[in-house]
Order: C-alpha cells, then sequence, then structure tokens
C-alpha cells in the first residue's frame, strides 16, 4: 500500500496518540514508587536517627523495698516501667498478694509507672500460666524465666534436648498467645538454653512471636561481636535485654567496688558494638540496667537513692555511647 507523505504523517501522529495514555500510566505510576521509596527511605534514616534504648526497672535492684518506696524513683531513672521481682531477689512480687491488685493499681497509677513484666524463677516454665494472667491484669504483656534440663550439651544431643523441650514448651505459648503476653527465656548459666547455639535452635522450632529470648549478656561469653552477632541473628525474637555483665561476677562477696563491675559503665565489656547491633536490627524492646548483689535480696547499694544514682550513671554510659553510634 501506498501512502502519501500527508497521509503517512497524519497517520503517525494518531498513533503516537494512542501511546500516550499508556506512557502517561507508567511514568505515573513510576513516579509514585520512586516517591514511595524515597519516603520510605526517609522514615528508616529518620527512625534509626532517633534509635535509643527502652528502659524497664527492674524492682530487685532495691532488694526487698517497697513499691511505695521504689515507684516513685521509676521516672528518675529515666523509665515509666517496672519488673516485678520474687524472692529471693527481690519481694515485689509477694507484695502484690499482700495488697491485693486493686491496691497495686493503684500505687501505680498514683505514681504514672507501668508494669511491663515479672521475672519469676521459682514458679518454672512450665507453671508460668498464672503469672501471665496476674500481668496481664496489671498491664503488663511479658513472663520472663530461665530453662532447666540438661547440661553442657554439644551437637546432635543438644538440638535433640533443645527440640524436646520446644514440644513440651507449645501448649505454654498458645497459652501466651491467648492470654495475650510473651514469654521470655532468660539464656541462664547452667540450664539448657543458655548457649548461642541452644538459643537458636530453640527459636528455629518455636515460630510463635509469643516467645523470644530475655537475654542476659552476664551469662554469655564475653565477647562483643559474639554478642552482636547474636542479637542480630535473633531480630524480632530478641523481647528483652539486661545490662549487665560478668564483671567479676555474682556469686561470691565481693568489696562493693567489684561487685558493682557488674554494671556496664564500671565493668570491661565494650558495650558499643552491641549496642550497633541493637539499633541495626531496630530494637524495640526493653533495656534493664542490672546486676546482682551477694547475698540475694539486698539492694545494690544502701540507699534508695543510692541505686537510683547508680541506674543513672549506667544509663548515661549507654546513653553517651549510643549517641556516637552512626
Amino acid at each position: 500500500m501506498h501512502l502519501s507523505r500527508r497521509e503517512f504523517c497524519n497517520a503517525s501522529i494518531a498513533a503516537g496518540a494512542s501511546l500516550l495514555p499508556a506512557v502517561s500510566l507508567c511514568a505515573t505510576e513510576q513516579a509514585k514508587a520512586e516517591q514511595a521509596n524515597a519516603e520510605q527511605s526517609k522514615t528508616d534514616t529518620t527512625e534509626s536517627a532517633d534509635w535509643n534504648l527502652n528502659y524497664i526497672v527492674a524492682s530487685c535492684m532495691y532488694g526487698k523495698a517497697t513499691l511505695a518506696e521504689i515507684l516513685p524513683e521509676i521516672h528518675k531513672t529515666g523509665a515509666n516501667t517496672i519488673e516485678f521481682w520474687a524472692a529471693p531477689h527481690g519481694y515485689q512480687r509477694e507484695q502484690i498478694d499482700e495488697l491485693g491488685e486493686e491496691a497495686v493499681k493503684t500505687l501505680l497509677t498514683e505514681h504514672n509507672v507501668e508494669v511491663g513484666s515479672f521475672t519469676c524463677f521459682k514458679h518454672g516454665l512450665f507453671d508460668m500460666q498464672g503469672e501471665m494472667k496476674l500481668v496481664k491484669r496489671l498491664g503488663g504483656d511479658m513472663v520472663i524465666c530461665n530453662s532447666r534440663g540438661p547440661k553442657n550439651l554439644t551437637g546432635d544431643k543438644l538440638k535433640t534436648a533443645v527440640k524436646e523441650f520446644a514440644e513440651e514448651l507449645k501448649p505454654h505459648v498458645a497459652a501466651a498467645e491467648e492470654i495475650g503476653v510473651t514469654i521470655g527465656i532468660e539464656n541462664h548459666g547452667g540450664g539448657l538454653i543458655s548457649s548461642p547455639d541452644s538459643i537458636r535452635y530453640l527459636f528455629d522450632e518455636l515460630k510463635s512471636t509469643r516467645i523470644g529470648l530475655a537475654m542476659a549478656p552476664y551469662h554469655l561469653p564475653q565477647d562483643p561481636a559474639l554478642l552482636g552477632k547474636l542479637i542480630e541473628d535473633l531480630d524480632t525474637r530478641l523481647v528483652h535485654i539486661q545490662a549487665w555483665e560478668h564483671g567479676m561476677g555474682c556469686m561470691m562477696k565481693l568489696p562493693k567496688q567489684q561487685e558493682l563491675m557488674q554494671l556496664p559503665h564500671r565493668g570491661p565489656l565494650d558495650w558499643q558494638p552491641i549496642l550497633a547491633s541493637l539499633k541495626k536490627i531496630n530494637y524495640q524492646g526493653r533495656t534493664e540496667i542490672f546486676m546482682h548483689p551477694v547475698p540475694r535480696g539486698i539492694p545494690i547499694l544502701p540507699t534508695i537513692s543510692e541505686v537510683t544514682a547508680e541506674i543513672n550513671q549506667a544509663r548515661s554510659y549507654l546513653e553517651s555511647l549510643t549517641n556516637q553510634l552512626s
């Protein structure tokens, strides 16, 4: 077919016009996608820049002091939540039974403090459902306990033991899901879940977001790179972390200055890589400045005000390191 120059030009213009809506639509969709990516990148950058630790106070840092004495101190430490500890470490969990739930709620409201979690080793992980319901009624969302079982296992024996343990835990995880709380398993020294391998095996077996690690660096190798790698591997399965290092230990009576070396600003552990890994995963759980005194049940320092000041020194140290992160 032969087309004149005019006919060819008119046909070309018509064809080009028919493509305009499609080209325009593609350009619009591409622009929208680019804008969404830019906004998300900006949000991520802002979140990263603004990232900070979210603190909780362990009641046992004040020994067996009353809730009436402890609660006024919580906001002074930069926190707004408290973790109740039971004997022998503290006595605040028992005070709930003595005072009654309503009286405790009144005290919490009076001081504008929230319950975050319970740590109560005496019940054991397989008898925590009552504690789950109680912490939920008080406005909290977590129970923390250590694991028991065979010790010092490695290789296939460890994998098998962890798998069996995970199967036993499943009904309790289901209960936590139903109640609306999270189980935090502390990697307590001497328990089945105490090594980095055992921790990884457990959460490979249990996929529920209602169970995670309540990390106690004290009970792990004092290697910042190893601790940071474990944090990054856990990611959202890290639900609680104690700012607690080994220092000179907590099993024998030591001069107070040596005992206090369990705290981040006093001990030798380099916390900056640990904080960098927490920031990398955008950790949103709680951080608990922590140590154990000897004997258990006494405050870490003689007076309420001294305990609060010591917590604040550790917090200032952690925040100074956080501010140095890029």
